[in-house]
């Protein structure tokens, strides 16, 4: 028997290496990835031949590009007429701003208009939350004065106290014969209790999965997932950010501490858009379609904040948001401040930053001081390097975990949303973020910014070199396998 086994043995390892070369050429000439995600996947397949495979089929293949969102009511909106209707009186010159001192941002939403269908509204009010009970204890409030309907889109909702009072809230309605509908993204909720669902959709709450597995425990799509956080009530109300439903984003969980995050509510012109993104969605993921009806357009103007609600995933062509972060880095006069809980930037946005802290713009980076994703984290520490050597000052937020996605330039515009500052955000995720153009939004943001800093620890070139060698050793394989992360 042994005999046999070595006999075997070499046709076996040469069957592996055959297939890892199929696969090699695969990723090279066949599926065109860039070049640092295929040196990342040469390395995986070289160095763990067996395993690598298996990983590459899962979190390695690319998503179809054709239009996974589509919506045959869509044009009933207008949506093309308008967005073309901005576009040329853009071109033109006789756009109408309400805020004269903002037209050098034109190029800005221009970008997200042509490239994102993004129209720009400016009769918004912007509330900032940058703390979790306040948060939720607003949007339960809105929930309970729902008199048509409820969209709740989250990436990650858990069956604990939280959980159960958005539940309870929901079922209440559904009860009173108000319309709810709520999204989950498989992999984020997966830990979602089948209970958790019967109940709500026993008292009539229609609740559908973004991409789950066609054969149980199977999912091809791991590494697609929808990180997207919305909820529109009655087509007036939007909330947007980067808090999700569970206990510890209200501080509640000791191994994170105190929750720092940034979430906005929005009433005016911008909910539309949030609402026409949540209906794509959601005819993605069920069945039961949503078809187009006023009820669902009812927002009114309530204000005069500048207000893109800008959407990107693997599905599309171009990185959307992380060509609206690169736009706002290089349009900087005085100062960018960052706030996010992952730091990978691919080589475009790492020039952008490098070139606006050499032209004597101030640069500040918060990150946090503790990983939810060991890898990641060690990858974000290797890449503040590159900003500290250029001059930047990098802070350490020392008061629990910063899951913020937060950016302000000068005190004049800023993004709040889902997408955080790496690859997977850029390249993998759908994400969706709330570009402001307005300057006490932009303030309220920065204020909360100078807050943070505070509660935080600066970390120098000299503290920076001081890293032991074990960490640096993390760093480096963390860095090497960053595009793939």
């Amino acid at each position: 028997m042994f005999v046999q086994m070595v006999e075997v043995t070499p046709y076996f390892i040469g069957f592996i290496m055959f297939m890892n070369f199929i696969l090699a050429f695969t990723v090279i000439f066949l599926e065109r990835k860039d070049a640092t995600s295929t040196w990342a996947w040469l390395m995986v397949l070289f160095f763990i031949p067996i395993a690598g495979f298996v990983l590459y089929l899962i979190f390695g293949k690319t998503i179809s590009k054709r239009r996974i969102f589509t919506w045959d009511t869509k044009s009933k909106l207008g949506v093309k007429k308008a967005v073309h209707a901005q576009m040329r009186a853009i071109e033109e010159g006789h756009f109408n701003f309400k805020h004269q001192h903002l037209m050098k941002y034109k190029d800005l939403f221009y970008m997200h208009l042509r490239n994102n269908d993004a129209i720009f509204t400016q009769d918004n009010n912007v509330q900032v939350y940058t703390d979790g009970e306040a948060k939720f204890n607003d949007l339960i409030q809105d929930l309970e004065k729902a008199t048509d309907h409820i969209h709740l889109l989250y990436y990650i909702i858990r069956h604990d106290e939280l959980g159960k009072r958005i539940a309870d809230v929901l079922v209440k309605k559904a009860n009173e014969g108000v319309e709810v509908r709520l999204l989950y993204d498989d992999m984020g909720s997966r830990l979602l209790s089948r209970k958790y669902i019967r109940r709500l959709r026993h008292a009539g709450v229609h609740v559908d999965a973004f991409f789950p597995p066609k054969i149980p425990k199977i999912n091809l799509k791991i590494n697609f997932r929808n990180h997207r956080k919305l909820a529109i009530i009655d087509g007036k109300i939007g909330y947007i950010g980067g808090f999700n439903i569970g206990d510890e984003y209200l501080g509640k969980k000791k191994k994170f501490g105190y929750w720092r995050d940034t979430h906005l509510r929005i009433d005016g012109d911008a909910v539309r858009n949030m609402q026409t993104r949540f209906i794509l969605d959601w005819n993605q993921a069920s069945r039961n379609d949503i078809l187009y009806e006023d009820r669902y357009y009812s927002a009114i103007p309530a204000g005069n904040t500048g207000v893109q609600i800008v959407s990107s995933g693997p599905d599309s062509d171009w990185e959307q948001i992380k060509y609206g972060y690169i736009k706002m880095i290089l349009s900087a006069k005085k100062y960018i401040y960052i706030q996010t809980p992952y730091f990978i930037p691919d080589e475009s946005l790492r020039d952008a930053l490098r070139i606006a802290v050499l032209s004597g713009i101030e640069v500040k980076l918060m990150i946090p001081n503790k990983p939810d994703h060991p890898f990641v984290y060690w990858a974000t520490l290797s890449y503040i390097g590159d900003l500290l050597n250029a001059g930047a000052q990098v802070y350490i937020y020392q008061n629990g975990f910063l899951h913020a996605k937060t950016i302000v330039v000068d005190g004049e515009i800023a993004s709040v949303g889902t997408a955080n500052i790496d690859v997977r955000s850029f390249r993998l995720n759908f994400e969706v973020n709330a570009f402001l153009y307005d300057e006490q939004t932009a303030q309220n943001l920065v204020d909360a910014f100078q807050h943070d800093i505070a509660l935080s620890t600066q970390m120098t070139k000299k503290l920076y070199e001081q890293r032991s060698l074990g960490v640096r050793f993390k760093e480096s394989v963390s860095r090497l396998l960053s595009p793939i992360l």
